[in-house]
Order: C-alpha cells, then structure tokens, then sequence
C-alpha cells in the first residue's frame, strides 16, 4: 500500500463484488460453525480435548488417570450431561 492509499480505497485489480460475494461467503461457513459449537458447548465439557483427554489445570470427578504419570488424564465424562457440577471449586 503506498502512503497515498487509504484503508478504505480498494487496492488495484481487485473486483470489490467478488471479494464482497467471497467475505460473505466465508462469514456464512463460520456463522454455522459457531452456532454448532455454541450447541456442543452446553453439553461437552470446554476441558476435554478432540481426544477424550482433560487439560482441565483442577480437580474434575470425570478424570480418568492412567498408570502413565506423564499423560493427560482421560475425561470420562458422558457428553450428555451437564458437566459443570462435577468440577472441584
């Protein structure tokens, strides 16, 4: 960008339609996106990981710990339930 262009000037050879049509595009996948995760959210606890491991940094009655010291302990937690009481506070 040059010091005579502005943030609001559209840069050369760029069709403003087609990256207005490709933004909005973009913002409809990750609306989606959001709102699925807004769903799990209410019932998947936000500790455990796309491999059923916590990384919750306290006390949870769904820990599962395996003989390994070293391993993140497993969530055995049901993801049918509102996991919330079950945390140590």
């Amino acid at each position: 960008m040059t010091s005579e262009q502005t943030r609001d000037e559209n840069p050369p050879n760029v069709d403003a339609e087609k990256a207005r049509a490709s933004l909005d595009r973009l913002y409809n996948i990750y609306k989606d996106i959001a709102a699925t995760a807004d769903e799990v959210m209410q019932s998947r606890c936000p500790y455990k990981d796309a491999a059923s491991r916590c990384t919750a940094k306290f006390g949870c009655r769904n820990q599962f710990f395996t003989s390994d010291p070293t391993a993140a302990p497993a969530c055995a937690g049901s993801d049918q339930i509102d996991y919330r009481d079950a945390w140590d506070t």
